[in-house]
């Protein structure tokens, strides 16, 4: 009798683990975002606009063609193309992006924490890498050339840089209609209001005249 109740338990055990490990499927064909609605009900996503309303531009997003304007201090350019840009990725899981690098431009250590990221090199060549969880922290890096492949897991911090003299080009592909970024120099020396110059300085272990002249610029 007690190994069949422990069998049970397992069995349950088991089985809300599927529950909670996967999402269900959709009960839809497609939920259009109504981003002009009123009502503050959501669903892991934005209010479905009426499904007959729907037409091909809701579908539909060009611009991936042109460059990104590199001409600011890290010398690279995100162009997306999420649930902001096309209404019908809306509840689907997936997104795209188009990154433009400078030379020796850089996408500054940052975090997607909704999404993981699968980037494909278009043009040029780049340093990429991501930063596991603590206690190890190890540093996971490639140099990727055109048609190369890497992954940024989920909530981990990375980067992208060209480590050439022209210009490079990347696409890429996150499993989020809003996969959200937050890009960590930003949000440390950035934030608003600002966190305090003594817990970054005890953070960084330097002086607070250091965290100073860093917060200045964000």
């Amino acid at each position: 009798m007690g190994n069949q109740i422990l069998l049970l338990i397992t069995f349950l055990a088991m089985t809300c683990a599927l529950v909670i490990a996967f999402e269900p499927s959709p009960l839809q064909d497609f939920c259009v975002a109504d981003t002009t609605s009123s009502g503050s009900y959501r669903i892991n996503g934005f209010p479905c606009l009426d499904s007959k309303l729907a037409t091909a531009e809701h579908f539909f997003f060009s611009g991936l063609h042109i460059p990104g304007n590199t001409s600011n201090p890290v010398g690279g350019k995100v162009t997306p193309v999420n649930v902001g840009q096309i209404p019908g990725l809306n509840t689907l899981g997936i997104s795209l992006a188009r990154i433009d690098y400078a030379p020796w431009g850089v996408i500054p250590p940052h975090t997607h924490p909704r999404a993981t990221e699968i980037l494909t090199v278009l043009e040029g060549s780049l340093n990429v890498g991501f930063v596991t969880s603590n206690p190890n922290n190890k540093l996971i890096s490639k140099v990727l050339n055109k048609g190369d492949v890497f992954v940024f897991p989920v909530g981990l911090v990375h980067y992208q840089q060209n480590v050439g003299n022209g210009i490079a080009i990347s696409l890429s592909s996150l499993s989020s209609q809003n996969p959200g970024v937050n890009t960590i120099a930003n949000a440390v020396f950035g934030s608003n209001p600002a966190i305090s110059e003594d817990v970054l300085a005890k953070s960084f272990q330097v002086d607070k005249s250091v965290i100073s002249s860093i917060q200045a610029k964000f």
